[in-house]
């Protein structure tokens, strides 16, 4: 019966963790996750792998799984004092971590921001990814050239406005938070919480109003995570971009979901020759939704990958 492990990667400036199952001598499936999530977004849908029996055709089944956690997020280090959170340093992070295991070509399932960051990457890097599986995630946030100036001001102050006091809550504090800003079902934004939390033992004066559990907590996540970007692709960068993604590419994403995917399939498609794109029921989580039906999906996009070889 397979199990949960958890990994780590040791990269030149930080360590990155992750959750993984299956078997060790298969390829890897990379799972990336968004914003402010971590690798446990994707523990229902592993968690549904392993239920599995074995079937002819089933390519998802002995598979290894592997969900990161980006920089910043869940277990993973936080990055050096002075940087800060460039989008495109995540694409350099995906390529150390290939270098580190000597990935070939592998499949990869990315949600929301790590979808974005998938996106860049395949396009970049396109010897690296045999397919690209998006969900509720379609192109990239860009901006118009005229906000270029507003943009970079915005983003510099965003770094020197002062921290909030750190102040310990507990665990039912944080899922409450999560939901409040989220589409998340309780039981999904517990998941993603419980690994975003460290346990702390403040002073009496520290904890938040109202918190009188006895086992408190702070946020794993690095705070500067929430400043904002000094820079935005064009429209015309990101098309260009996204144009350069040449591996099969699928879209998955929930009909009560974000509204920038159906935004992004009218802005960035035209230029995809390959794309397969499937609505299912659900928000922007819907891969903790749908795991019954993401499952099959995934096995059969890889499985015409495979005979199309």
């Amino acid at each position: 019966m397979m199990k949960i492990e958890t990994l780590s990667f040791q990269l030149e400036d930080l360590t990155l963790a992750a959750l993984a199952c299956g078997n060790k001598e298969q390829q890897p499936v990379l799972c990336l996750h968004g914003y402010l999530d971590n690798a446990a977004s994707f523990l229902p849908f592993m968690q549904q792998v392993m239920q599995q029996t074995v079937q002819q055709g089933d390519l998802l089944v002995g598979r290894r799984i592997i969900a990161l956690d980006w920089p910043g997020h869940g277990h993973s280090d936080h990055r050096s004092v002075g940087a800060h959170y460039h989008f495109f340093d995540y694409v350099s992070d995906l390529v150390a971590l290939f270098n580190l295991n000597n990935w070939p070509a592998i499949d990869i399932v990315a949600h929301s921001m790590g979808a974005m960051i998938a996106s860049a990457f395949a396009a970049a890097f396109p010897e690296k990814v045999k397919s690209l599986t998006l969900i509720d995630s379609f192109g990239f946030i860009c901006a118009p050239i005229d906000q270029t100036t507003s943009q970079l001001r915005k983003g510099v102050l965003s770094r020197v406005k002062p921290v909030k006091s750190n102040r310990a809550f507990s665990e039912e504090t944080a899922i409450k938070a999560r939901m409040h800003v989220s589409d998340l079902k309780r039981e999904h934004a517990k998941l993603i919480v419980q690994r975003s939390l460290l346990e702390v033992k403040p002073q009496q004066s520290n904890r938040i109003a109202g918190d009188n559990a006895s086992t408190l907590y702070r946020w794993r996540s690095d705070p500067r995570l929430r400043t904002i970007s000094p820079y935005r692709l064009s429209l015309a960068q990101g098309q260009q971009l996204f144009s350069d993604i040449k591996c099969p590419l699928q879209l998955i994403y929930g009909d009560k979901g974000m509204d920038m995917v159906a935004t992004g399939v009218e802005q960035f498609s035209a230029s995809v020759d390959n794309l397969t794109t499937i609505r299912l029921s659900g928000g922007h989580h819907v891969h903790m939704e749908q795991t019954k039906e993401l499952s099959p999906l995934l096995s059969d996009f890889f499985s015409k990958i495979k005979t199309s070889v």
